[in-house]
């Protein structure tokens, strides 16, 4: 023992065990248990081929340095999930080919861009994410994320196939008037990828893992509200800030050739508000000029009501609101499977 530390093979030798056994207690059980002990959640889609190809081609080209895709259990990440994230949220996008090759980890650690988990919830526009990829700053100004221009290409008018997806551009981000910019299929796939990130509701009856409260002035957890408690009123603009400005702007002008106005619109400033909670609640394709708008029947009834009427009274907009009991009788009608029992 006197002269261990100079016995070369010896040390290597004890090194070698200790780093073998703390590397099957600490990382390869841990992770052989949980390969084993691991199912998706009930109605949790499987990935298509597209999303798959769509998954590689995001890992490709480095998504993964700023994105991450992980709402961790504290109340700072209730932005990015309904929820924590948990095992089976991972379970189609983790699974190995084979012996040989292994799935990268796509949980990141750096939030250079904002989390992805939910994000084909907080914008689940293909056309957002076609010109988000082409030009992140003709969608989100600040933005910091280099163009992924090489994921598109610019072609005249007549060599547009009828497959193909056609970005709605104006004319002025143009190279050459008259020319149209259409999506390769490797933007397709990346696309379709990051619109099925959603997190899967867990099962009636199942209740998810609470976020850690944010410290008060005083330093101690906020309590939460008491059973009973009235719930606090759903603030529109924050709704708008969080689901409608990414296509229609903050200042709800849209983007010429991309994304209609809702300043001063008419449709938005009609009398009857039924027509616009139908579009909120199942889509629209009225205006051949821009890209369709998606159905956002994910929102509660009360949300929905809430930026309706918060748009509706903003922006220059002076039409009569809508409530709650209307958006879940039109629910019935346009979205039923999304109608919460």
């Amino acid at each position: 023992m006197i002269n261990f530390h100079k016995d070369h093979a010896t040390l290597v030798n004890v090194a070698l065990m200790g780093f073998v056994l703390l590397s099957t207690g600490v990382a390869i059980s841990p992770a052989l248990y949980m390969q084993d002990n691991n199912a998706p959640l009930p109605g949790m889609p499987k990935m298509t081929e597209q999303e798959q190809r769509g998954l590689n081609v995001y890992v490709s080209e480095g998504c993964i340095g700023c994105h991450t895709q992980q709402v961790r259990n504290i109340e700072m990440d209730k932005t990015w999930g309904s929820r924590p994230s948990m095992p089976s949220d991972y379970y189609y996008s983790k699974q190995r080919p084979d012996i040989w090759h292994n799935t990268p980890s796509l949980l990141g650690s750096e939030r250079t861009g904002p989390d992805l988990t939910n994000v084909g919830v907080r914008k689940g526009s293909e056309a957002w994410q076609m010109l988000h990829l082409y030009d992140p700053r003709m969608v989100e100004k600040a933005s910091i994320m280099p163009r992924y221009g090489w994921l598109f290409k610019q072609v005249d008018s007549t060599a547009v196939k009828p497959d193909d997806f056609v970005l709605t551009v104006p004319a002025d981000k143009l190279d050459h008037p008259g020319s149209k910019v259409i999506a390769t299929e490797r933007a397709k796939d990346l696309v379709a990828y990051l619109i099925s990130l959603k997190q899967t509701p867990l099962p009636e009856g199942v209740v998810a893992e609470a976020f850690i409260a944010t410290p008060g002035a005083d330093g101690k957890p906020v309590a939460p509200a008491a059973a009973g408690a009235a719930a606090p009123a759903v603030d529109g603009s924050k709704v708008f800030t969080s689901v409608c400005a990414a296509c229609h702007q903050p200042d709800a002008k849209g983007i010429p050739g991309a994304f209609p106005a809702l300043a001063g619109a008419d449709l938005v400033n009609e009398k009857d508000p039924l027509k616009m909670v139908d579009i909120v609640l199942g889509g629209y394709e009225g205006l051949p000029q821009y890209g369709p708008m998606p159905s956002q029947a994910h929102l509660s009834d009360e949300e929905i009501a809430a930026v309706i009427n918060y748009v509706r009274s903003n922006f220059g907009n002076d039409a009569p609101p809508t409530d709650a009991a209307t958006v879940k009788t039109q629910r019935a009608v346009l979205a039923p499977e999304t109608v919460q029992q």
